[in-house]
């Protein structure tokens, strides 16, 4: 891995207008800063291209493709990762943030342990930007069989090395940045989380991410057809699955002290 390797940021967008501004601003505000920002417009109603061809005259390293109508974040990422020139790939969905750091030090993370891919602890931030007294704290390492049971993996926190192959995520409406880290640890074997936040997940009141019920039938999709694992065999690993949330990835919930420098 060299210093010049450049990072594709892939970032799809619906109706983002809200938000999207501060979603750009913290990736032109790495201190690492070989990247260039791919933004996916999925059919918005509202200024979200307005207001990205307005950042894409200032900075040449930001992209723009259209959708013409609405196909969803998985087939946006996937025209973004397509399009994608980078020697590493990473995500940042339109209403989320990063830390000025964070593919700074994921890159010379990487580099110092030998990765193929990365990911990060994260903090919550609400609708308006106020930051909550709560962290998502990564997972030191990270197999493919601990993702089967569970996304350990915030999105907005992953890169993975494209040089030897690009992953595209599954054909389904929800879940599909899981589905997609499932493809890339089953090839690279192992990831290693960082411990340091890098990045800001917004919590959005109308979220489906929000009802951990409603995702349970999305959840159940990725067993059955992506990973095509059948009825009996996927209802198995729901089972593992509800275990595994509710009794073993709660404990990556951190509450954050207001004394603390990260609240």
């Amino acid at each position: 891995m060299q210093a010049e390797s450049l990072v594709s940021v892939i970032m799809p967008a619906h109706n983002s207008a809200a938000f999207i501004s501060e979603a750009i601003d913290s990736v032109i505000g790495q201190t690492y800063t070989n990247w260039e920002l791919i933004v996916i417009d999925d059919a918005s109603t509202d200024e979200t291209v307005m207001i990205v061809k307005d950042f894409k005259r200032r900075d040449q390293r930001i992209l723009l493709i259209t959708n013409l109508e609405n196909l969803g974040p998985g087939p946006s990422r996937n025209a973004g990762t397509k399009a994608a020139k980078g020697d590493f790939i990473a995500f940042l969905d339109s209403d989320d943030l990063w830390l000025p750091s964070k593919l700074n030090l994921q890159l010379r993370f990487m580099r110092k342990h030998d990765l193929k891919m990365c990911f990060s602890s994260y903090l919550l931030i609400n609708e308006e930007g106020d930051k909550l007294p709560m962290m998502i704290e990564a997972l030191p390492v990270l197999t493919y069989g601990k993702l089967l049971r569970s996304n350990y993996v915030g999105n907005l926190t992953g890169i993975y090395d494209a040089r030897g192959g690009k992953y595209y995520a599954p054909d389904l409406r929800k879940r599909q940045d899981w589905g997609l880290w499932l493809k890339v640890l089953k090839h690279t074997g192992k990831a290693r989380g960082m411990k340091e936040p890098l990045a800001m997940y917004r919590i959005r009141k109308k979220s489906l991410s929000r009802n951990k019920y409603a995702l349970l039938k999305h959840n159940y999709l990725i067993y059955r057809d992506f990973l095509n694992f059948g009825r009996i065999k996927s209802a198995i690993f729901m089972s593992r699955f509800l275990f595994e949330h509710f009794f073993v990835k709660s404990r990556q919930e951190k509450k954050l002290n207001k004394g603390s420098e990260l609240f």
